[in-house]
């Protein structure tokens, strides 16, 4: 049965057909996937039910959108229409975060973008004396954040701060300004003109995809509100397109109220994320050429 279904999960192109298949069919028969083996067989009722979602896979709706869920570091969060679904790669920036504000006893972090909340409910599950605030702005994600929110404290963890907001808002988290440690921002960056796999262009919500002609509409004012949300010395994270590499920083070195900009690569050695301290001395450096951001 298994493979069966693998055989048609490849035909329709999806990357890791027998990984999906052994996930629909531990799903279905609601056992881990590692004691599929010891499973008993599929009964009739189960069969019709793997088939029904096979069906629906293989016209690339998301796994995760099939299985109510979507894994991110140690979580398990709901996810579905009008969501992103959380990528493994931006593990990579939450762990960057995570790090940053375990060098506090009570760090304030801030996570914008927060769509599922992912990062905000790992920063808050690892960090457990973090103060912990996730601001998205689409109606239809927060609902996907609320509930997850409220999984997560009725698991134990500490509660974190929902904020409906626009990230580009100049205004944004005005009573915060100058007190967070750690901001955190996984924001809509891809190019309009780049093309993206069917279960993205089908199924994640756009405004948490695209990030303009350039990808950089999100990014350039969240780079800026948060130099003045940012304690001196408080670090920022954003993860941003692979094509961004240099532009990225340099919006950051650019914007002259950061330093210790680096640039971050994920396992397969693509760009992924860069990060910045806000300056210490609280100061504003001369701002590098505008030519120099690679944003034109």
């Amino acid at each position: 049965m298994i493979t069966r279904v693998a055989r048609a999960l490849a035909a329709a192109g999806v990357e890791a057909p027998r990984a999906e298949a052994e996930q629909l069919a531990a799903y279905v028969l609601e056992v881990p996937r590692g004691r599929l083996a010891l499973a008993d067989g599929f009964t009739p009722a189960q069969r019709d039910r793997l088939d029904a979602l096979v069906g629906r896979r293989v016209t690339r709706e998301p796994l995760q959108h099939l299985l109510g869920s979507a894994g991110f570091r140690h979580l398990e969060l709901a996810v579905g229409p009008g969501v992103f679904v959380p990528r493994p790669e931006t593990e990579l920036l939450a762990g960057w975060g995570i790090e940053r504000a375990r060098e506090y006893a009570a760090p304030l972090v801030v996570d914008l973008c927060s769509g599922s909340g992912a990062i905000a409910l790992a920063v808050a599950q690892e960090v457990p004396a973090a103060r912990v605030v996730a601001v998205e702005r689409s109606p239809a994600a927060l609902v996907w954040l609320r509930r997850n929110a409220a999984g997560r404290v009725a698991a134990g963890d500490r509660p974190i701060e929902v904020v409906a907001a626009d990230v580009t808002d100049p205004d944004l988290l005005a009573d915060l300004a100058g007190r967070v440690d750690v901001l955190l921002c996984n924001p809509p960056y891809v190019p309009r003109s780049v093309p993206v796999p069917p279960e993205v262009a089908g199924h994640d919500p756009d405004e948490a995809v695209f990030g303009g002609a350039d990808g950089l509409d999100v990014i350039r004012p969240v780079v800026g509100r948060a130099a003045v949300l940012l304690r001196p010395g408080g670090a920022i994270g954003i993860e941003h397109d692979d094509t961004h590499a240099a532009a990225v920083p340099a919006l950051l070195r650019g914007d002259g109220r950061y330093d210790r900009v680096a640039e971050h690569r994920d396992l397969a050695g693509r760009p992924r994320f860069a990060s910045a301290s806000r300056r210490a001395d609280g100061t504003h450096a001369d701002p590098a050429p505008a030519w120099q951001t690679d944003s034109s």
